[in-house]
């Protein structure tokens, strides 16, 4: 179903390209001027693509309700345990962890490549904004401690974490469209793993040796009286200033028990290390063996993801001495924040299917075939005109994959795959005023709005550029 297949166009080619703009044009509205939720602009933007086009609404709705079905079943589930194994990860302690043992062991020159490794594996369990209020009181601590510029060590860390949020799954954007372009997920991930490592290093702690010269900002008084606190015990803190995770608590309570930093490590590249096994066997072992399928189902993402977070609940959960009860009670008050997320890119299946019912998408397809434009800088250059418009990236992933879904016939599996990246590497650029990540940086690192431009915003423009750079290099040699 969500194959490209040729359908016949619902009106003449003029009237087609005129729905898709009112569409489109529509959404951005909705979203930017009404403050209108994405879920319900998409739905609305659907329905309205369609009555210009002139489909039938009956054919209207049920081609929003296939497509919204369709990438409910295949995205909702992956997403929902995505959160859940996030959701272990930060109750637990074992972010914590991660991040007292890789910044402890890291002299001040290699500081920004530890803290961009930081960004990277809390990023890659950890929807983007969890991360980001995790990360914060750490790199006011490291920039306190280090006697830097909190961009010097914010910037690398945020670069690790945004790459990660765009490029690789099971974020909710790349899964989304991997869904919509019936992309291999595990050969996606592997591609966006090697993809997001060089991105990170040149947008993170390369772009942050000029971002601090530019911007040379203190550590805000947030979290201050903790982090001297911390500074002033062990090693590793009192468990409070990064403990954000867990709720934090009293200074001068006891640290609760966290699980070990080699346990922790395991289990975040658990999931990684499954769904890598699994493309990899696609590629070598032969179909019928007992290897290939063994590695086919415990690679399947939903395989993956709900074997993760079963050994997360052990490993993670008992390692930090939570019960039966707690560790429930963790995975459950995971799915509440993750509804919307769940609902908008469900709706921009459906959009999709709109779009390639009435034929818009066959359209576009035919145009850049004859344009002899690439695919992958396409939808590329069409998230980037989303992500502007709209402030939303995965608004921009969703959208900017349904648009190209016809143009798949003409890629092989690996293309498809960079065609994600590319998507998702298009829907990082340029983070301005219409962006919540916008204010929710500017306001923690207590940036005014043109420093935030010249910091997070340029970092984000990097990313996305670099990102496509490195898809296209990847796309003359695989």
């Amino acid at each position: 179903m969500l194959a490209a297949e040729a359908v016949a166009p619902a009106a003449s080619g003029g009237r087609l390209v005129v729905a898709a703009l009112v569409g489109i044009a529509a959404l951005v509205l909705l979203i930017t001027r009404f403050s209108l939720h994405p879920f319900l602009a998409l739905t609305i933007g659907s329905l309205l693509v369609a009555a210009v086009a002139g489909q039938a609404m009956d054919d209207a709705v049920e081609s929003f309700t296939t497509g919204f079905g369709d990438t409910a079943a295949s995205v909702g589930t992956l997403i929902a345990l995505g959160a859940m194994f996030g959701k272990l990860l930060a109750d637990s302690g074992g972010a914590d962890r991660l991040v007292d043992t890789i910044v402890g062991r890291s002299g001040p020159r290699t500081l920004p490549w530890a803290m961009a490794g930081v960004g990277a594996l809390i990023g890659l369990p950890m929807f983007f904004e969890i991360g980001l209020v995790m990360l914060m009181p750490v790199i006011f601590l490291v920039a306190r401690r280090a006697q830097v510029s909190v961009i010097a060590v914010g910037i690398p860390a945020l670069a690790g974490l945004s790459a990660m949020h765009g490029l690789v799954p099971p974020h909710p954007g790349p899964l989304a469209a991997i869904g919509v372009l019936n992309a291999d997920l595990g050969i996606t991930l592997l591609l966006g793993v090697v993809v997001a490592i060089p991105v990170i290093a040149l947008s993170g702690p390369v772009f942050a040796r000029f971002a601090a010269r530019w911007v040379d900002v203190a550590p805000p008084a947030l979290f201050a009286g903790r982090d001297e606190m911390a500074a002033a015990g062990s090693g590793s803190g009192d468990g409070t200033a990064l403990r954000t995770g867990s709720g934090g608590g009293e200074p001068d309570a006891p640290e609760a028990p966290r699980p070990s930093f080699g346990i922790t490590l395991a289990t975040v590249l658990l999931p990684v290390a499954l769904m890598m096994a699994k493309a990899v066997a696609d590629l070598v072992a032969s179909e019928g063996t007992l290897a290939r399928s063994a590695l086919d189902f415990v690679g399947t993402p939903l395989v993956a993801l709900l074997i993760s977070v079963l050994v997360a609940a052990f490993t993670l959960g008992r390692g930090a001495g939570m019960g039966v009860r707690a560790v429930s009670k963790t995975l459950e008050n995971a799915l509440p924040p993750i509804a919307g997320i769940v609902l908008i890119v469900a709706a921009g299946g459906g959009f999709k299917q709109t779009l390639v019912d009435t034929g818009i998408g066959q359209l576009i397809a035919d145009w850049a075939t004859g344009a002899g434009i690439s695919v992958l800088f396409l939808g590329w250059l069409v998230a980037v005109a989303i992500r502007l418009a709209t402030g939303s990236a995965t608004v921009a992933t969703v959208t900017a994959a349904g648009i190209l879904v016809p143009l798949l016939s003409t890629l092989d599996p690996a293309q498809t795959s960079l065609l994600v990246l590319a998507i998702g590497a298009g829907s990082l650029f340029f983070s301005h005023v219409n962006d919540a990540g916008f204010w929710l940086v500017k306001e923690y690192f207590g940036l005014t709005v043109g420093q935030n431009i010249r910091t997070w915003s340029i970092m984000e423009t990097l990313i996305s550029v670099f990102g496509l750079v490195f898809v296209l290099l990847l796309d003359l040699v695989v």
